[in-house]
């Protein structure tokens, strides 16, 4: 039985735990420093922006983030206060809900999406050729079936 990683996997491993740590640490501090979000509350965001109609599930934001149901309502209502987000009733299920982003949310988002990319860009995306993104991209697409 194999019990240790071999110097390849321990690279390979250690190296994504390694970069994904400092890369999350600069991108938080970058956030809150400019925008005043964190990186979870910039996800969100995210994803609501990327829906056609602005809003999701908030159960399935939760799905898709790191936080857990409860964390993800406390996230929702910090939007909220702020302005950023609004929580509208579920027509088709009373208990349910969803989260929508406002116009001042879509204004906030955007502006901090413009400095976020930047970074990303500036901290990893920029050390790839075009080939080396897409193949980093389908690695990804590969785990992400696993990971479920």
């Amino acid at each position: 039985m194999e019990e240790f990683f071999t110097p390849d996997e321990a690279a390979a491993w250690g190296g994504m735990l390694s970069l994904n740590s400092r890369i999350t640490k600069q991108l938080e501090e970058n956030l809150r420093r400019r925008s005043g979000l964190s990186h979870a509350e910039y996800e969100v965001l995210l994803r609501l922006f990327m829906e056609q109609d602005g809003k999701l599930r908030i159960q399935a934001l939760a799905e898709q983030s790191v936080l857990s149901n409860s964390g993800t309502s406390r996230l929702i209502d910090r939007l909220e206060s702020a302005g950023l987000v609004q929580r509208v009733s579920a027509e088709e299920d009373k208990r349910g809900a969803f989260a929508a982003i406002t116009a001042e949310g879509r204004e906030h988002f955007e502006q901090a999406a413009k400095h976020h990319t930047q970074l990303v860009r500036k901290i990893f995306l920029n050390h790839f050729s075009p080939e080396e993104l897409r193949m980093i991209g389908s690695f990804w697409a590969r785990l992400a079936d696993l990971a479920e």
